[in-house]
């Protein structure tokens, strides 16, 4: 069995815990601003145990991310498995862990079993404390950072680059 690691990331967001949660698992088909803009897909079932999960890009025409949801405890905990579908490395999992705290809401995210020195562990080390900063940034302003949002249009000029590998119909 290969080596694994466990990354961490807590962020303090000044808002309510209901409105993290719905920002932090909403899969009605718009694009989440915190997950790299894109859409979370958890088939017709909507996000519970069990249920598939896509990170797919807006025009859903690419899959970044697959995985399984394993735990679902609104609004307090959520988990899934994860594999980026460009790198063949082993999948781990995201734990989502939301918790009032001074006034506002503690959110940790963590990165369980990740596949020791894969690209995998180097994109969720970067990944995640951006995850964190922009889900913060989206829920107490509205929106992302002008660099983030400009990191997504740059995202969405260069679709018609990306792999093959990642087009959706790989990752039904």
């Amino acid at each position: 069995m290969s080596e694994t690691t466990t990354a961490v990331f807590r962020i303090h967001i000044e808002s309510t815990l209901e409105t993290v949660w719905r920002e932090l698992t909403r899969a009605d088909g718009r694009p989440l601003p915190a997950f790299f803009n894109g859409v979370c897909d958890c088939g017709p079932g909507g996000m519970k145990v069990g249920a598939p999960l896509r990170i797919r890009t807006a025009s859903g025409k690419y899959t970044s991310v697959v995985g399984e949801v394993t735990e679902f405890e609104p609004p307090t905990r959520y988990a899934h498995t994860f594999r980026f579908t460009q790198y063949d490395d082993p999948e781990c999992t995201m734990v989502y862990e939301l918790a009032e705290k001074d006034g506002g809401v503690e959110l940790t995210l963590t990165a369980l079993g990740v596949p020791a020195g894969t690209k995998t562990a180097g994109q969720i080390q970067r990944g995640g404390k951006m995850i964190v900063a922009t889900l913060k940034r989206v829920v107490e302003t509205g929106r992302p950072s002008f660099g983030t949002r400009l990191l997504y249009v740059l995202f969405k000029v260069l679709e018609p680059l990306t792999p093959s590998r990642l087009k959706s119909e790989n990752w039904p």
